[in-house]
């Protein structure tokens, strides 16, 4: 089975992102071929600065193989550096109807966050992941729920392509995985954001850790209790102390019955600080080492346009090209 997926560069990986994504891929790529992408023309559909792109992208790159990816078992691409992704994005678009691309949520979201800044490659977002996917023939995606949509209109675009153009595209599942959904540590009713300053980078430094977590927000009262609609800032927090120890939310109620939020703050610091240790001494390590990063990611991109290659050559001809 081939598994696609990938991550804009427009902020450093933090932990929902882990929590929720990159755990999942880490066993994936233990039994599926997998290609995880920095989709860096996906990011320059919203504000980006040109100054600061090309180390953003190697910021996600690094956090990636500090995280766990392993290229051994895993393509790492960068989505700029094959063509075959706009090429094939391109041809979708002329069979994609135009009211398909107008019904997605997340256009309307990113046009309401970002008014100064709507344009053809934010409508066209989801031909562009359409063509992410099918390109290589990639048959499940890990994706929030929040991405359904794309995943939804990537299976209407195939099974578009082909009945016009003859069986080409197998059906694409969404794998929503065992993950969690971490909220801002300022306001529980939104994701954690990359962009926001609030959420906890994987790459922040123990007293950036400590200062972020004890600056969360709370609610009302001093239990330690999981309880999503009436306490929802305290429920995310034992949200994450559960992921990262490992421990059933019910086990760090116990833990913590009777104590107040002051204390439980700085044992899920000291907890955060301890479980991010080595991915901080890894990506310390890597970011010393550009010519290796540079090698994983040349194997990747040489890989994975094989197969990018192989099936813009069958669309093509398909439709009469060649």
């Amino acid at each position: 089975m081939i598994i696609f997926s990938g991550t804009r560069p427009t902020g450093r990986l933090h932990i929902g992102n882990y929590l929720g994504a990159i755990k999942n891929w880490l066993e994936l790529q233990q039994k599926h071929d997998c290609i995880f992408a920095i989709v860096d023309l996906h990011g320059i559909t919203t504000p980006f600065n040109p100054k600061t792109i090309k180390q953003d992208i190697l910021n996600v790159v690094l956090d990636y193989l500090a995280a766990g990816l392993d290229p051994k078992k895993s393509k790492i691409i960068i989505q700029s550096h094959i063509p075959e992704h706009v090429e094939l994005a391109w041809i979708l678009s002329t069979i994609t109807p135009l009211s398909w691309l107008q019904r997605i949520p997340t256009f309307k979201e990113k046009v309401a966050l970002h008014p100064e800044y709507v344009n053809v490659g934010l409508l066209c977002y989801p031909v562009l992941m359409a063509a992410d996917i099918l390109l290589y023939k990639a048959t499940l995606v890990p994706i929030g729920e929040d991405q359904l949509p794309h995943v939804e209109i990537t299976n209407e675009i195939a099974r578009r392509f082909n009945k016009m153009f003859g069986e080409t595209f197998q059906k694409v599942k969404p794998y929503l995985g065992k993950g969690a959904r971490i909220m801002s540590l300022q306001n529980p009713k939104q994701k954690m954001s990359k962009t926001g300053g609030e959420g906890i980078l994987l790459s922040d430094p123990p007293s950036v850790i400590k200062r972020k977590i004890k600056k969360a927000v709370t609610d009302s009262g001093k239990e330690i209790i999981y309880e999503e609609k009436t306490k929802p800032a305290i429920s995310n927090l034992i949200l994450i102390y559960s992921l990262f120890s490992n421990m059933p939310i019910k086990e760090v109620e116990k833990k913590f019955k009777g104590k107040g939020y002051e204390e439980f703050k700085e044992n899920l610091s000291k907890l955060i600080i301890s479980a991010l240790a080595p991915f901080r001494e890894k990506r310390k390590k890597l970011k010393k080492e550009p010519t290796k990063i540079k090698e994983i990611l040349g194997k990747g991109e040489k890989e994975a346009r094989i197969i990018a290659q192989k099936t813009l050559l069958e669309v093509k001809k398909k439709i009469g090209l060649t």
